[in-house]
């Protein structure tokens, strides 16, 4: 299969309504609905990593089978291990005979109490170290990893740094990942206003939770809340990072141009030319090395994929092929004394 292949129906090529009817709460219980179809046993995992951060995850798996490997699953800025691409991901994935790892990164989900200072695109440590302890906790091979919009930017970064940590990661997919924070910041200003207003309703519930539970720490007032995006990411920079300003944290966890050039793990990448929230123009200017593919459908909108009204998803199809294809190409060279 390929993006190519990704052709809706004619009701469902607006990327707005791809957009919107993909995190919608019936495609969220369509999800939970396909995992207990499965007979998936999910249990909850605190996976603590340096400094005392503590990240919260879920491992599911179908029993009674041997793990064909293990699949690492990042979600979006603002999404969680729950949200409908991951329970639907979650289940292609078990489906096909792997096991699961739903990482939910630092705030997002129900985690906010485990950690007292807040989240930031930049803490792509604590996810490389949470990657490395779940390849020790559960180590069936070959192990994967997905991940969707700023989860698929994380699973890209993972890739690059998967081989210095130690991490036996054979293939990463991401799917609409945010490659250019700078252009997507601008793209949620002058595009449709419906993006901005949902991810800052998002963020500003976080923030109030985060306050609500640690005031001595978080004692920021309404007016910063009431900043618009680039304001309040502006306000987080200065006030809860190290960094400079807006343009040097965006560049820490940019992937645009060549800093993908040096993969040693293959990656897939797909993205849709419609897009909303991430700019499509910046994908043909990817510096992906030999071993990896970059698919670039002409619908979908952002992580939609829906193929038709039972709001069954493309992407998570696509997702689990391209890691089974790389599953298969590494047992293929695995020795026979490595564990399964």
């Amino acid at each position: 299969m390929s993006a190519a292949d990704y052709r809706p129906p004619r009701w469902l090529r607006n990327p707005h309504v791809q957009s919107v009817l993909s995190s919608m709460p019936l495609r969220r219980a369509s999800g939970q609905r396909a995992l207990q179809r499965l007979g998936a046993v999910t249990t909850e995992h605190i996976i603590a990593v340096e400094d005392g951060v503590r990240l919260q995850g879920f491992h599911s798996a179908v029993p009674g089978t041997e793990p064909r490997g293990l699949a690492l699953l990042l979600h979006g800025w603002e999404g969680s291990s729950e949200s409908s691409y991951m329970r639907h991901t979650a289940a292609a994935l078990l489906g096909k005979g792997f096991e699961v790892f739903r990482l939910n990164f630092r705030d997002h989900g129900d985690t906010h109490h485990l950690n007292k200072d807040l989240f930031h695109s930049c803490r792509l440590a604590e996810v490389v170290q949470a990657a490395a302890e779940v390849s020790r906790r559960f180590p069936a091979r070959p192990m994967l990893a997905a991940g969707y919009s700023l989860g698929g930017n994380f699973a890209l970064r993972l890739a690059l740094s998967a081989p210095g940590a130690g991490i036996p990661l054979v293939h990463a997919a991401a799917v609409c990942p945010a490659i250019d924070p700078s252009g997507v910041l601008r793209t949620l200003e002058s595009g449709h206003p419906f993006y901005h207003w949902y991810f800052m309703k998002k963020w500003r519930r976080s923030l109030q939770r985060k306050r609500a539970l640690f005031p001595e720490h978080h004692d920021f007032d309404d007016q910063v809340l009431a900043l618009d995006m680039r304001g309040l990411t502006h306000w987080m920079v200065r006030r809860h990072t190290t960094m400079a300003d807006i343009e040097e944290y965006f560049d820490g966890y940019s992937v645009a141009g060549d800093r993908l050039a040096a993969l040693q793990v293959p990656v897939s990448v797909l993205a849709s030319a419609d897009d909303p929230v991430i700019p499509a123009d910046g994908f043909p200017h990817l510096s992906l090395p030999a071993h990896s593919t970059l698919e670039l459908a002409d619908f979908g909108g952002h992580c939609g994929f829906l193929e038709g009204a039972d709001l069954r998803g493309y992407a998570e199809r696509w997702v689990a092929a391209r890691l089974e294809a790389a599953a298969q190409a590494a047992r293929a060279t695995m020795p026979l004394s490595a564990p399964a």
